[in-house]
């Protein structure tokens, strides 16, 4: 096991890829896709203008929609319908940061290069320090998990970059340690929450 443990650290410290936060911010600003770790699973993002690209290497149906991901909830909820953000803030204030999705309606068609198929977005600001100062030098970032559609979730740095190399990667790894599970996906309904995604977070706000 100790040895396993070692292979797999030398593994990911051989990815080649690695680039600082303000490096990587820049190679997205220029449309580049970028690999970084959450709390939950390692994520595959991009500017949300450039969010075709992760629909295409992913190859992820148009129909499933992609996570807004950002630093802080004021970051996130200044695209929010103003109807819904009474009770979105009142969730997001109890479980963000965390493992919480929260599908909310969006403003104008803000939605429409993350989701083909409504107004609505999940939002989420992760538990993981290292996630959250990488999206707060770029803003939010249209994310999903760094696995190709159908195969396994990759689990660090070493198994994204095999599903994606040549994909810039946010140093410096070895990442700490995912739980490995998704996150928990809830959509507000006209005053309503409705779970959409067991996951890592249990709800206990109705």
């Amino acid at each position: 096991m100790e040895l396993s443990v070692m292979q797999s650290v030398k593994n990911q410290k051989m990815i080649i890829d690695q680039f600082d936060i303000p490096s990587l911010a820049s190679k997205l600003t220029k449309g580049s896709l970028a690999l970084f770790p959450t709390d939950t699973l390692p994520a595959l993002g991009s500017y949300p203008d450039y969010a075709q690209k992760i629909w295409t290497i992913k190859k992820r149906p148009l129909k499933k929609p992609l996570i807004l991901m950002g630093g802080c909830l004021e970051d996130l909820f200044e695209f929010v319908e103003p109807c819904a953000v009474e009770d979105g803030l009142k969730m997001a204030k109890i479980y963000w940061p965390g493992a919480l999705t929260i599908v909310l309606p969006t403003k104008g068609n803000f939605s429409k290069n993350l989701n083909c198929n409504s107004n609505s977005l999940g939002l989420r600001v992760p538990a993981l320090k290292m996630a959250r100062d990488l999206l707060l030098k770029t803003g939010p970032l249209a994310t999903t998990s760094a696995n190709i559609s159908g195969k396994t979730p990759a689990l660090n740095s070493f198994e994204a970059s095999i599903q994606f190399p040549g994909i810039p990667i946010l140093a410096p790894v070895p990442w700490p340690k995912s739980s490995g599970l998704a996150s928990t996906v809830i959509k507000w309904d006209n005053g309503e929450w409705k779970l959409l995604r067991a996951g890592s977070v249990v709800i206990n706000e109705k």
